[in-house]
């Protein structure tokens, strides 16, 4: 408890408030089991996003082989080209199946009584920690993927190709590795405009529903508490001031982010209107004051990946700081 530091003396507006230490929280004995669980999962997310990084895509010899629909060479020059970047994608569909399992571990910790989840998230800071990393993967792999069209014209290719079914024996193997049924889910997936947050949204909601003699405010309570925590660690000077590196401030605007949207998309009345439990006016305010460029992606990510902004109940002057 001696990283834990009360950020503010009194509180603010009922929202709660404490440090959390994305930066050097270390696990309990009694969070080692989770924690272990989840961290074997989040080791590999730096290598599946340096793997969406350099995805180039078969835009060009897909492109020849349309063009030339009798030319047998050029059609497998194509073919040869998309097979491996179709195996790449279902290395990181995969990755989003281990992810939802990991999040539902976390949630499962972090929401069980008699705690409180403010008493979870203060306690288990380690845990607390995994579930931002979790969401600051999410929105990067979000943000890379929307800058690649190339991955639903390779996959489109790829189904046309197989379903045809015009290329004999010219590497069929892949239907081994990526069957019907998988290239059916990894298309529903990859046709989504941020996969990954649908993914983590489907799974809290799914986690909701699962655990039917968990109270619902349990997991929104949750998620409400670390947008609340991460606003006030933002504009509070003196505690943004103890990361020790300015990239801990926009993982602290990424987890935000990602909190509020699972929020919006799990509590039946969502994050924006009046009696939410966030702060959503301090909230864009505190993304609003950060350079434009750190804080676009995010801002529109609020604007279209959430599921309540635009509906009536939202206050007008919410919705215009969003314009």
């Amino acid at each position: 408890m001696g990283n834990l530091l009360k950020v503010l003396t009194r509180e603010i507006e009922n929202y709660p408030h404490f440090f959390l230490d994305f930066e050097n929280a270390q696990p309990t004995e009694g969070e080692r089991k989770v924690w272990n669980q989840v961290n074997s999962v989040l080791q590999d997310s730096e290598s599946i996003l340096t793997g969406l990084q350099g995805y180039k895509g078969a835009g060009l010899e897909i492109r020849d082989a349309i063009q030339n629909p009798n030319d047998m060479s050029l059609q497998e020059r194509a073919w040869n080209s998309v097979c491996p970047l179709v195996i790449k994608l279902k290395t990181f569909y995969s990755f989003s199946l281990r992810l939802e399992e990991a999040l539902k571990s976390l949630l499962k910790s972090l929401t069980c009584p008699p705690l409180t989840p403010t008493q979870h998230l203060e306690r288990e800071q380690a845990l607390a920690k995994q579930f931002a990393e979790i969401l600051h993967f999410t929105l990067r792999f979000d943000e890379l993927k929307m800058r690649i069209p190339a991955i639903q014209n390779d996959f489109s290719y790829y189904r046309r190709t197989i379903s045809r079914n015009r290329i004999n024996n010219m590497n069929l193997d892949i239907e081994n590795e990526v069957n019907n049924e998988m290239a059916n889910r990894m298309s529903l997936f990859y046709a989504e405009a941020t996969p990954m947050l649908k993914t983590l949204s489907t799974a809290t909601t799914n986690f909701v529903s699962e655990n039917k003699t968990l109270p619902l405010e349990n997991t929104t309570d949750c998620l409400s508490t670390m947008a609340s925590v991460c606003k006030v660690m933002l504009e509070t000077p003196e505690y943004s001031s103890r990361f020790s590196s300015k990239d801990t401030l926009l993982f602290c605007m990424r987890v935000m982010v990602g909190v509020i949207i699972l929020y919006d998309h799990v509590h039946p009345n969502g994050a924006f209107t009046k009696s939410s439990k966030i702060d959503m006016k301090g909230c864009i305010k505190v993304l609003k004051d950060q350079p434009v460029d750190n804080v676009e992606g995010l801002l529109n990510a609020l604007k279209f990946t959430t599921k309540h902004l635009n509906d009536e109940s939202t206050p007008k002057n919410i919705q215009s700081m969003l314009q």
